[in-house]
């Protein structure tokens, strides 16, 4: 029985209303964040305290003290405080290593240390993967290491977060997708971008990335393309890698061509999980999908060995029973592939997320003590984890 004129009319055209809805939403998005932060104004990263910038730089509070009386760090306050931004970081550093006469505070790498490229994977929403690949990125910037942060998502939600709105800031061709392209590719030195964070620079998403999903195919059937698909963000990434020390890369939520190229571009691979039964049953399957897909891409001549995989809890809550129970039980099955440390859920890291900000942006004035330092506490425990992998497997310490 077919439907009356009477309720054709009523019915509503999908995509038509979701064009209507995403032009306006974007709008209104666009105003939010020009009320955030006004039109001449632009992102910043905050100045850290002595204790914050002497655990950044790897030294005791009391020896930057010195170092800062000698001269080598900010001016002092009217209150005789001082605060340190990550440029006056980088420059203590610079300086130690000049009166130990050794590369030691200066982290960069070394002859013999190849480029570290981490992959921040899963395809279940929620599970904290964005948020852990920017406050990683950020938190190795102001470690001193010179960082690459890739945004593979379509929805670009890294790049908002490091103050690049996806549908005003990033044009065409100004994603990896232009350098990956099959047709007219541009060089990836042209699509980096600089951020306000020293030593952290970004390759911005929006739905272009798209495109790469959609022509792959094509390409494979036409046999057109010079380089496989799995192998083309490795590629690119050569040709900009003595520039950095470390690439984190956050992996679109799905398992499609781009996130089997970023993984085999990948020197290790970071999976998060929300310790929830759902979750972990949908990582099972992802699990399965993902051995199946890169076994084809393996034998295809793709690069499926890590120097190290790991499970990073995220959005946990410690007095949570189940979720408790969960963790044991991965802990269990994984054992040392699980990172020891999880990522807490908290407040304080979703209302810095609301001003598109990161928990190491925001002032701690601006939440409970109690709370914020929970937060922090457990993003620099997460990371000092990451790093420890990376510098063990440089053969550092």
């Amino acid at each position: 029985m077919q439907p009356s004129l009477a309720l054709q009319d009523d019915q509503e055209h999908l995509p038509s209303l979701l064009a209507t809805d995403a032009k306006e939403l974007s709008y209104q998005l666009q105003q939010h964040q020009a009320k955030i932060f006004p039109p001449l104004s632009q992102k910043t990263i905050r100045t850290f305290s002595p204790a914050e910038a002497a655990a950044f730089i790897g030294i005791g509070e009391g020896y930057l003290r010195q170092v800062a009386a000698d001269g080598h760090g900010p001016d002092p306050l009217a209150n005789g405080r001082r605060l340190y931004s990550a440029t006056d970081m980088d420059r203590i550093r610079r300086v130690l290593d000049e009166r130990n006469g050794t590369p030691k505070y200066v982290p960069a790498r070394r002859p013999g240390e190849k480029l570290q490229i981490v992959s921040v994977m899963n395809f279940k929403g929620g599970s904290g993967k964005t948020t852990t690949a920017a406050h990683l990125a950020q938190f190795m910037a102001l470690r001193g290491y010179r960082v690459l942060a890739v945004d593979l998502d379509p929805q670009a939600s890294l790049s908002a977060l490091f103050g690049h709105q996806p549908e005003f800031d990033v044009g065409e061709g100004e994603t990896i997708y232009g350098a990956i392209r099959y047709e007219d590719p541009r060089a990836i030195a042209d699509i980096v971008r600089a951020t306000y964070t020293p030593n952290l620079h970004l390759i911005p998403g929006n739905l272009e990335l798209m495109e790469f999903e959609h022509e792959t195919p094509k390409a494979m059937s036409s046999g057109t393309a010079e380089t496989m698909f799995f192998a083309r963000i490795g590629e690119v990434l050569t040709e900009i890698e003595s520039l950095y020390d470390i690439v984190v890369i956050d992996c679109p939520p799905q398992l499609g061509f781009l996130t089997m190229s970023a993984l085999c571009a990948a020197t290790s691979v970071l999976i998060t999980v929300h310790p929830q039964m759902l979750d972990v049953m949908s990582m099972s399957q992802f699990l399965t999908m993902t051995s199946e897909l890169m076994s084809v891409v393996e034998k295809a001549g793709g690069r499926t060995s890590y120097d190290w995989m790991r499970y990073l809890v995220t959005r946990f809550e410690p007095n949570d029973g189940p979720q408790s129970q969960m963790t044991g039980f991965m802990r269990a099955i994984f054992g040392n592939r699980m990172l020891h440390n999880a990522m807490v859920k908290s407040t304080a890291v979703a209302d810095a997320g609301v001003t598109k900000q990161t928990l190491y942006e925001v002032e701690r004035s601006q939440f409970t003590r109690g709370t914020y330092d929970r937060a922090l506490d457990s993003l620099n425990l997460v990371n000092g984890e990451i790093e420890a992998h990376i510098r063990s497997t440089w053969g550092r310490k």
